[in-house]
């Protein structure tokens, strides 16, 4: 298939960023949205600037809200529209489940008038290794950001990883990052308990992985600067990044 994949940015800062966006991304195939990677405030705002309508496809990493801030008004989006009430798909790892519950849905009385709950919006899917979307297999993994099993990345084989959120995880990217992909990077200039710092990823990855990072999550427009000053790729907000062929296994027509 002559299919054309890329990776367009709708932010790449940490939390306190907001110049810079919430990390937030949407892998694009042919020019067109083809899943999202977790829904911040500033992100969302981004996403309708750039394509005109709301997500219609989400995988969420984990549930801090610069990365699922959004979702309140997405609910908005797709519950008041007849099109998209109850379709709008929310891939999210089985252990984030009830945390999202906890953390967003559990809202008394998410509409004032009542009548609604806030999973009529969605098609909630919760996923394990892998799921299926749009005819093909995507990978999920566990990553290392404040507790076990609380975040996690996603692999579109060939094309993509993204690690979300994390320390530095050399072991998971030796399995999950062996075909080429483009590797976006949680890194800041200093890291902490939580994310990784450039001496992580310089100290934990050899050079030809390191190689293929572009890093996110960063704290400040001179943070990056610095980090390309140390002669790594970061990425920016807006910005598109090409992807090679996915790899990924297709399904089988029925």
């Amino acid at each position: 298939m002559n299919e054309h994949w890329s990776l367009r940015l709708q932010g790449v800062g940490n939390a306190s960023a907001v110049e810079l966006g919430s990390a937030m991304a949407t892998i694009e195939r042919d020019g067109l949205p083809w899943l999202t990677i977790d829904c911040g405030g500033e992100g969302l705002t981004a996403f309708r600037h750039a394509y005109s309508h709301p997500p219609r496809a989400v995988f969420v990493t984990h549930v801090h809200f610069d990365h699922i801030g959004g979702l309140e008004r997405l609910f908005v989006d797709s519950y008041f529209d007849p099109a998209w009430r109850g379709q709008v798909v929310l891939y999210v790892p089985a252990p984030l489940v009830p945390l999202l519950q906890q953390r967003v849905a559990s809202y008394p009385n998410v509409l004032a008038e009542g009548g609604a709950n806030f999973w009529d919006a969605f098609r909630l899917v919760p996923v394990g290794e892998a799921f299926w979307h749009d005819g093909l297999r995507l990978d999920v993994f566990p990553v290392r950001h404040h507790w076990p099993d609380s975040a996690f990345g996603l692999r579109l084989r060939g094309s993509l990883v993204w690690t979300g959120d994390t320390r530095p995880i050399p072991e998971m990217l030796a399995r999950h990052a062996d075909a080429g992909e483009l590797i976006a990077h949680d890194c800041a200039l200093q890291g902490n308990p939580s994310h990784s710092g450039i001496d992580d990823l310089e100290r934990e990855y050899p050079a030809a992985l390191l190689a293929r990072c572009v890093l996110y999550h960063y704290a400040s427009e001179g943070d990056g600067a610095a980090l390309e000053a140390r002669g790594h790729r970061i990425a920016r907000p807006g910005q598109c990044l090409a992807l090679a062929p996915t790899t990924a296994v297709r399904a089988q027509p029925v």
